[in-house]
């Protein structure tokens, strides 16, 4: 399954993912205007509109005695795309230790577990108060999609360039924390001082160490 999608992620067959590609992102973008029932239908009697006539016309081959019985969609059927047990098994362990994982993490943010992870969460949730304003949870499935198609792709092809920017990008990042570093120490107060001892205690000081 893995091993399916990178092939899919990386355009490894070109006619394969630009069916899934375009798919995606035409029944994505149906959903703006129709239901998710109204699109999976539509795309289904869309698929049947194609599967049912090359059908009909092989089986009349096959009465006219001009086909020795093929079924046009007969590698889709041999197919086997079920479950083993273990497979099963294995992915219904890997969704609960996700679901477990998320919700640890979720408590552990919420009930203040870690004061500076909390902040940050309170920030996140902040930002997207304003990403909800400005675009709805559709279009950001939707541009995730197009950048899961694309970023791959994009980073195979000019790998060493963005490697190079990557660089350049945490050298100023690197800079900048430097900089802020050496202004905090300077604007820093420093220690005080310790205190000095005392003339007559120091001087009792000595002279004990006289008689010793």
């Amino acid at each position: 399954m893995a091993t399916k999608l990178v092939d899919l992620v990386y355009w490894r067959n070109m006619r394969r993912t630009g069916v899934v590609f375009t798919g995606l992102v035409i029944g994505l973008a149906s959903m703006f205007q129709l239901s998710a029932i109204t699109v999976l239908s539509h795309i289904c009697l869309g698929v049947m509109c194609v599967t049912f006539p090359l059908r009909l016309y092989y089986k009349l081959l096959e009465l006219l005695r001009w086909n020795p019985g093929l079924h046009p969609f007969q590698s889709h059927l041999d197919y086997d795309s079920s479950l083993t047990d273990k497979d099963t098994v294995m992915l219904v362990e890997e969704v609960v230790l996700l679901i477990a994982f998320a919700v640890t993490e979720i408590k552990r943010l919420l009930f203040i577990d870690s004061m500076i992870e909390s902040i940050k969460f309170v920030l996140l949730l902040y930002l997207l108060t304003y990403v909800g304003l400005l675009t709805n949870g559709l279009t950001l499935v939707i541009t995730a999609v197009i950048a899961i198609f694309s970023f791959p792709l994009l980073y195979k092809k000019q790998q060493v360039r963005i490697r190079r920017m990557v660089r350049v990008i945490k050298a100023f990042v690197k800079r900048i924390k430097n900089m802020f570093l050496s202004v905090y120490n300077l604007v820093r107060p420093s220690a005080a001082p310790a205190p000095k001892p005392a003339p007559a205690a120091a001087a009792a000081a000595k002279q004990k160490t006289k008689s010793k």
